[in-house]
Formats: structure tokens, sequence, C-alpha cells
């Protein structure tokens, strides 16, 4: 397991310690199309050992299908610099994107309490 895994880069009592914008190399805009709905999940295609570490640990979360807002969560960074990540591993193949089912209303009160409910229960 690599140091990553085990060093998360957050620290409870100060929080990030790295700021956002360094994390994204100050990049503020994805190249890929992502709303906070979207599910990412991992080809396997690569090993987060064969990544910088944010984009690793950010890969890690993806192993199951997850939400661009609950990689925000988990990774307690901003969804924009999750979306930047998150367009870099597309872009390297490590990750693939499913849009949010078209039927469902982001606006909808019931879709946002369940996304609350969940990001909840998980963390």
């Amino acid at each position: 397991m690599s140091d990553f895994e085990h060093h998360p880069l957050l620290d409870d009592d100060a929080g990030p310690l790295v700021r956002p914008y360094t994390v994204s190399n100050g990049r503020t805009t994805p190249t890929k199309k992502m709303d906070l709905l979207s599910l990412v999940r991992s080809t396997g295609q690569m090993r987060p050992a064969q990544l910088e570490p944010e984009h690793a640990e950010t890969l890690l979360l993806c192993q199951e299908p997850i939400s661009v807002a609950e990689v925000s969560a988990h990774m307690r960074l901003p969804a924009m610099v999750i979306k930047v990540l998150l367009s870099d591993l597309v872009d390297c193949g490590a990750i693939i994107t499913h849009a949010p089912d078209p039927a469902v209303d982001p606006t909808d009160k019931t879709v946002l309490e369940a996304l609350l409910n969940g990001l909840q229960r998980r963390l």
C-alpha cells in the first residue's frame, strides 16, 4: 500500500495540507463536462501508484460508481477542483463518466435530499 493511502492529503486539525488550486495545478476548468450528479468509476487500466498523489487518492474512491459530489465530499475539496482531477483521470483512461439520467431533475427536492442523505451516510 502506498503512502497516500495511509496518510490522506488532509489533517483533521489543520484542514487540507495543500491549497485547492495547487492540487489542480492552478487550473479551474475541467476538460470534460460533468455535473455533481455525474457518476465516475475506475476502468482498472491504471493503478494508483502510477499517478500523482491527488489523482491516486481520487482514483481509489472510484473503485465503485460514485458521484462527483461524493468524491468532492470525501476529498474535502471544492467540486471544481475535483472535476479537474476527474477530467485528468478520464483523459488518461483511468476512469469513465456516466451522465445522470436525463429524466431526473437535478433541482428536484427529493433528488437533492437523497444525495444529501447518501453523503451523510458515507461520511
